[in-house]
């Protein structure tokens, strides 16, 4: 196995050459990504049984498929792995029916005070939350049960702890605890998703990172804003987002001049004017955590990579697995691309895709992992000033994925 590995291995290097791929810069990077994903996920399904014949199957297939048809396969794989990982939650979550009847009867006859949601905890919400009343029993495990539990089913979980990269703004970092095969999903990312539409309504705009190291960018301009979720919660419940825990950085000598002349300029428009729906939603998912992930210091290399997950809203008993949840209306608008400018044009998009889809994102191995921390290319634009502790991994990657 391992030679077969090896032999994969030298193809990826191979691929940003492909002469199929678009000449593009920013579409080239993004298509050589896709080519990468279709390999590590595909060689993840053929399982540890396969043989040479068949890695020399994937490998053909990565340099004669159109990129299009790449793509489909690898959302194909991903989701696979995404409802194996929902099962194995239902498997340690759901009581069985009998115990979901007792428990409705009880609660009619004794009627208790609402429980304040752990997801409330997590988020920094200062009012009790109410229970909502479409909100199904589970059973009454804590988040660090159901996080070993699932490393008993699939043999890997997520902690967070104090990263082992060498600088002092690392601080926590997210890490492997078990072993997993190149190609799994290793973690999704959580959050609040913003299409470019309603960028105005990501809170801080219009410098939105300033003091938020949590917003990741699709190539489709799509923004996953992982800040209101933190480190999920205990309980199963309704989240709509919208509530921010309160961040204090740690800021020596207090603000300064630009920083307050860009604070007064920060005007977000108010999120609740669109009255966000929210969506019921597992507190305790072990691997909601991607946004933890650090980058690689100087002579590390990453062991993740970013990986566009579009799932399927027709999948309604996995839904409260994805924890995600989409600002605005449900109906996209139709925006277009200018360089680093996105423009409304005109009303909303009617020739989408046939299934509504919620587009987030996943963190995939691009090699083998054992108790381990997470490291992901942070691919940081080099137009921008970049932070001091940040170490390119790829400068060419950098330029054509921002260009």
């Amino acid at each position: 196995m391992a030679f077969l590995f090896h032999k994969f291995q030298e193809f990826v290097k191979t691929l940003a050459k492909n002469s199929m791929l678009s000449k593009n810069p920013r579409q080239l990077q993004f298509e050589a990504d896709i080519n990468r994903l279709f390999l590590y996920t595909s060689y993840n399904r053929l399982g540890r049984n396969a043989d040479e014949a068949d890695v020399d199957e994937i490998i053909d297939m990565a340099s004669r498929a159109p990129v299009a048809d790449q793509q489909k396969q690898v959302q194909e794989n991903i989701h696979l792995q995404i409802k194996s990982f929902c099962m194995s939650m239902d498997e340690l979550l759901l009581p069985d029916v009998k115990k979901i009847n007792e428990g409705i009867e009880s609660s009619e006859q004794s009627n208790p005070a609402p429980r304040r949601s752990g997801l409330s905890f997590a988020i920094g919400r200062n009012t009790p939350s109410v229970k909502h009343h479409d909100v199904p029993e589970t059973r009454p495990l804590e988040r660090a049960d159901v996080s070993q539990r699932l490393k008993d089913l699939i043999g890997y979980t997520l902690d967070i702890k104090p990263s082992q990269i060498p600088h002092k703004e690392a601080g926590q970092g997210l890490f492997l605890n078990g072993e997993c095969d190149v190609g799994a999903v290793v973690a999704v990312y959580p959050g609040v998703i913003y299409s470019p539409a309603y960028y105005r309504y990501i809170p801080g705009y219009p410098r939105v990172n300033a003091q938020n190291s949590y917003l990741i960018t699709r190539y489709d301009g799509t923004v996953i804003n992982a800040q209101p979720w933190g480190f999920g919660g205990e309980t199963r419940d309704f989240w709509d987002g919208l509530t921010v825990p309160e961040i204090r950085p740690n800021m020596q000598g207090g603000e300064k001049g630009p920083d307050r002349f860009w604070k007064l300029l920060s005007k977000p428009l108010d999120q609740r004017q669109l009255g966000n729906r929210g969506n019921i939603l597992e507190g305790r998912n072990p691997l909601a955590l991607a946004h933890f992930a650090n980058h690689p210091a100087k002579d590390m290399a990453p062991n993740v990579m970013i990986c566009p997950y579009d799932f399927p809203l027709t999948e309604n008993e996995m839904r409260v697995y994805i924890p995600n949840v989409v600002f605005g209306d449900a109906e996209e608008v139709k925006m277009k691309r200018f360089g680093s400018f996105w423009f409304k044009l005109g009303g909303s998009r009617n020739g989408g895709p046939d299934i509504p889809v919620l587009k987030t994102l996943a963190l995939v191995a691009t090699r083998a992992l054992c108790d381990e921390e997470v490291l992901l290319n942070y691919r940081l634009s080099n137009s921008k000033r970049r932070p001091e502790w940040y170490t390119p991994v790829d400068e060419e990657e950098d330029r054509r994925r921002w260009s």
